[in-house]
């Protein structure tokens, strides 16, 4: 094994992890996921699993370009987003090819960049490929529509414009690049923090169907299982119902952000179902004190923001005990 090998990201959402090493329940604030995701219906056949999946995934895509005035060809789908970041850099990078990444940011462009073979650049002129996390994880901010079309046209000079729109669902999906056409931008999208099912991992993008079909190529075969194509055939037929989640989160955000403040923690301005807060002081062994009560925040340390925890905006009662918990552990 080469020694410059790349190591594996740090993620949130080790509620499951904790609960089994801790022995009962936990409040996983480290998983950024809507507190408050539309209800509806529905369900997996048992037939639907004695036969694999069409691995075309063609009723699916269909159902993903009517809900959001796409073409069929234009669309992809994989187990999770993380596996389409990785699919996507198998084919848009290889070694010798340049990547371009602002930081801090989601962790899993750099290293599937790095492992398809690619180096990092300063410049997004030199880049194959630039990276984009609009909002942004961990910092939540969340650029326009405009900023972006500024982005795409500087970018496209050079190469492709990678978007991971995750979050924007549950921030302002006005300003999303979802019907822009362009075969130098890909889009990627979640239905994991929408809908609040990390555990189905379904993640879909859009791009030039030149590009998706090379993407389809790579993508391993039948990636996405019967139960999360199930879901999903009825999630994007729900995505009307996520307005009153962004109500309900912008209500709760603001709430929680001043009792952080409140507490002397200082957050930073986010557009999303989260928040960068500087503690000012050394995050990992608060974030430790917080595990031993129960809760699990983002030690943004892995972001090289050493002072940072990254906080879900969860439900009142729940945003409640996160507040007891850090006034008791800052003063």
């Amino acid at each position: 094994m080469a020694v410059d090998f790349p190591k594996c990201v740090v993620h949130g959402g080790t509620g499951k992890q904790q609960q089994e090493k801790l022995k009962k329940m936990v409040l996983d604030f480290s998983a950024s996921v809507n507190p408050f995701p539309p209800q509806f219906d529905w369900e997996c056949k048992p037939e639907c699993l004695t036969n694999y999946p069409d691995n075309n995934y063609q009723q699916l895509k269909d159902q993903i370009a009517r809900a959001f005035h796409r073409d069929a060809d234009e669309c992809c789908v994989g187990n999770g987003s993380i596996e389409l970041i990785r699919v996507f850099c198998s084919v848009a990078l290889s070694e010798g090819k340049r990547y371009s990444i602002e930081t801090p940011t989601f962790g899993e462009y750099e290293l599937s960049a790095q492992l398809a073979g690619a180096t990092r650049t300063q410049s997004p002129h030199d880049a194959a490929v630039s990276f984009i996390c609009n909002p942004n994880n961990p910092t939540g901010h969340l650029r326009t529509k405009n900023e972006m079309l500024t982005l795409l046209t500087a970018t496209a000079r050079s190469g492709v414009l990678f978007v991971d729109e995750a979050f924007i669902e549950l921030s302002a999906p006005r300003e999303s690049l979802i019907d822009v056409r362009d075969d130098r931008l890909f889009l990627l999208r979640s239905l994991t923090k929408s809908f609040a099912v990390p555990g189905l991992r379904f993640g879909y993008g859009f791009g030039d169907p030149t590009l998706i079909e090379k993407i389809e190529v790579a993508r391993p075969p039948w990636s996405v299982n019967a139960y999360a194509e199930a879901f999903a055939m009825q999630a994007f037929s729900h995505m009307d119902a996520l307005a009153k989640s962004r109500e309900m989160i912008i209500d709760e955000r603001n709430w929680l952000s001043g009792h952080l403040s409140a507490i002397g923690l200082r957050c930073h301005p986010s557009s999303v179902n989260y928040l960068l807060v500087e503690t000012g002081r050394a995050a990992a062994p608060l974030a430790l004190k917080l595990e031993k009560l129960g809760i699990l925040v983002r030690d943004c340390t892995s972001f090289e923001l050493p002072t940072c925890i990254r906080i879900a905006v969860r439900t009142r009662d729940e945003n409640t005990i996160l507040i007891e918990a850090l006034t008791s552990c800052v003063q």
